[in-house]
């Protein structure tokens, strides 16, 4: 396989695993796309698989629509429209480190969306 075989393979485990996960509430995912150790730098949530099972049951009304994915050898990036995260709509820049095909890190930025006409540049967020 090549890098860039690699890199879309990673591409899609990402993908798919969110999908799966949050969107469909299917808490099976975890053990398909993920793998402990399970190290998480957002500010919010500890380490481990535990804190991910517990709270995706209770997500109402969420939606993930990712913007734009990339990826650098076993890292994947993924800029992302969210709802049901907050108490309105949330970007995030998710990156998730991948080992043997499975996600094993994973860093965020998490920010409130604020409208295009109230940015300084009157550009779009996402």
């Amino acid at each position: 396989m090549t890098d860039s075989d690699q890199v879309q393979r990673n591409i899609e485990t990402v993908t798919t695993a969110m999908r799966e996960l949050f969107v469909e509430k299917d808490l099976t995912a975890l053990d398909r796309y993920w793998a402990e150790p399970y190290v998480q730098h957002s500010p919010q949530m500890p380490d481990g698989l535990d804190t991910l099972r517990a709270a995706v049951p209770g997500l109402q009304g969420f939606s993930w629509e990712p913007q734009r994915v990339a990826a650098q050898g076993d890292l994947v990036f993924t800029h992302s429209l969210v709802h049901g995260w907050g108490p309105g709509p949330t970007v995030i820049v998710d990156i998730f480190r991948l080992e043997n095909g499975r996600i094993v890190e994973h860093w965020d930025v998490v920010q409130n969306l604020t409208p295009a006409e109230e940015t300084a540049s009157g550009n779009s967020m996402v």
